[in-house]
């Protein structure tokens, strides 16, 4: 398969991962699936791992790849392979730019998943009291602390499972941009392989 071509799967591949991710850091701030008080959304659901770091900064790269096959490959100043070889070289740099913000998704993640959700501990019919009962990710490992939250239900699977759809996605999406910085490097080294420069060419 030439380096285009194969830019473009990995571009196709990241766009449903971002449309993913962003979904659900929407869903994040609807604990439980219930609207609550915004100062009761954990925190790190406002970091926007999923909005900003795997979603908007993971476009430019994803449309970027998706666009390489079709580039121009033999106007570049006499030299037929210029176009192509430089194309695939800035792609590196977009390739570099969804690792970082897929990495700051699955750092968000991480802690996010390690310190737990905020959640209704205490209530009584004149306090409701709002806190982060797991501080130190020991509840990942001990189910039964998920009583603490008492309210909204549901709320601690709710955030364990969002946050651990971010981490994954976050990593495949840092492993298909890392892909793209090597097939990036072979395609402005060796060229592309489906030589369309000599394909028209020949039809001159």
């Amino acid at each position: 398969m030439c380096s285009g071509g194969f830019a473009k799967c990995l571009g196709v591949s990241l766009m449903p991962l971002s449309v993913v991710c962003v979904l659900c850091n929407i869903l994040l701030f609807f604990p439980g699936g219930k609207s609550v008080e915004s100062e009761h959304i954990t925190e790190q659901v406002w970091y926007f791992g999923g909005i900003l770091g795997s979603g908007l900064l993971m476009i430019f790269p994803a449309l970027v790849f998706l666009d390489l096959k079709n580039n121009d490959c033999c106007g570049c100043c006499g030299n037929e392979g210029c176009g192509r070889r430089f194309a695939m070289l800035s792609s590196i740099l977009f390739a570099a730019v969804g690792v970082v913000g897929a990495g700051y998704s699955v750092i968000v993640a991480g802690v996010a998943i390690n310190h737990g959700p905020q959640c209704v501990t205490h209530k009584n019919e004149t306090h409701t009291e709002w806190s982060s009962p797991f501080s130190d990710g020991d509840y990942l490992s001990n189910k039964a602390l998920w009583s603490h939250c008492k309210e909204p239900s549901g709320v601690v699977s709710w955030h364990l499972s969002l946050f651990s759809v971010l981490l994954v996605m976050g990593l495949i999406q840092m492993a298909l941009c890392g892909v793209q910085v090597v097939n990036g490097l072979l395609g402005a080294l060796c060229g592309d392989c489906c030589g369309c420069c000599g394909g028209s060419d020949g039809a001159v």
